[in-house]
């Protein structure tokens, strides 16, 4: 089957033949349907995380199941079954899955696993176990969630990522209440997602930050009552929306020192910061002791959305089922696999939201 892969550190991704291990116990095939470009493929890419390589890029895709392993995954989805992958499936019996927070969970989110062989018989890895920016994928039963047969692949991919990371950030990790403010920095998909969020949560002002000024009507499509030029002007532009004090939540989705210093001062005295966006390990961020004491602000990371997805995607794909919540800004281009690399380069350059790679 054909597969996006990249060869080492920011070595360019390219099509190639892959060849899948044999389905087994507890395992299923997944013909994959559509698969969005995430900024956590890039960061396999550019040197921000550590797999191995070669590696099968992909984590945010939608599919269908066409075969079961060995001793069956029939309790969980059948041959046929329409499913988004997730790539963080929580094992049930670590300390932070018995504990409430499976987002957490000690199995989970490592940047590659092993799995099948290039065409030229080298061992391949897959990108968070999946490896879905692929024709197919063979994955753990209990990492494949089952939707409606008729969602959108293009949307539906969404849920597994950008959608599930955004609506928990908001209405779990931040549990942002309706008429509170919420400045929004970054909006690539998952900051659109946000925006998206907030806005259906209730929030006033929401308020999109971004360094291009091209992502201004994405933003106001998704939600923003208000959008604003990234630059060192922004917390003083957001107190000035919100009658001088700063945002109730600053929710950070670029991952980087500067931009959640910039959340921390648009922020009012007593909010919250939470941080989305999955930075550097050396980027280092310096809060001064006093302003950490003197602000009263709660500075939090949200891994996943602080999400269960067996409980929560079910209830997203149901929203968008029904019409409740609309994705539609999220997707700026629909593109074949070959035309991936691309959309790497222009996600690196900060342009549009969501490119889906769609195979059907």
């Amino acid at each position: 089957m054909k597969a996006l892969i990249v060869s080492g550190t920011r070595e360019e991704p390219h099509v190639a033949d892959v060849v899948l291990p044999p389905v087994g116990p507890g395992e299923v095939r997944v013909r994959i349907r559509a698969a969005g470009v995430c900024h956590s493929d890039l960061s396999m890419v550019n040197g921000t995380l550590a797999p191995s390589y070669p590696l099968v890029l992909g984590h945010e895709a939608a599919g269908v199941v066409i075969e079961v392993g060995p001793e069956g995954a029939g309790h969980r989805v059948d041959v046929g079954d329409h499913v988004v992958l997730n790539w963080a499936p929580p094992c049930r019996e670590c300390w932070h899955c018995t504990h409430g927070e499976p987002w957490l969970c000690a199995e989970g989110g490592r940047p590659s696993a092993p799995r099948g062989r290039l065409a030229s018989g080298e061992a391949a890895h897959v990108t968070l176990g999946l490896g879905a920016l692929a024709e197919e994928v063979v994955v753990p039963s209990h990492a494949v969630i089952r939707v409606p047969a008729d969602l959108p692949p293009d949307v539906a991919a969404l849920l597994g990522c950008a959608v599930l990371t955004a609506t928990g950030a908001v209405n779990r990790t931040a549990a942002v209440q309706a008429g509170q403010s919420v400045v929004v920095i970054g909006l690539g998909g998952v900051g659109l997602a946000t925006l998206i969020a907030a806005r259906a949560a209730g929030a006033d002002p929401v308020i999109g930050v971004d360094l291009s000024e091209a992502k201004r009507d994405l933003a106001l499509k998704a939600g923003a009552s208000h959008f604003l030029p990234s630059d060192d002007t922004v917390p003083k532009a957001v107190r000035g929306l919100t009658g001088g004090r700063g945002a109730d939540h600053a929710i950070e989705c670029v991952g980087r020192s500067a931009t959640i210093g910039a959340a921390w001062r648009a922020t009012r005295r007593g909010g919250q910061v939470t941080v989305v966006g999955m930075g550097a390990r050396d980027d280092l961020v310096s809060l001064g002791a006093l302003d950490i004491f003197h602000s009263a602000r709660t500075l939090r990371s949200s891994v996943y959305g602080s999400s269960d997805p067996d409980r929560d995607l079910p209830v997203l794909a149901a929203a968008v089922h029904d019409g409740s919540l609309d994705l539609s800004p999220l997707i700026t281009d629909r593109i074949s696999l070959e035309a991936a690399p691309d959309a790497f380069t222009r996600m690196a350059r900060g342009e549009g939201a969501r490119s889906v790679v769609l195979f059907d």
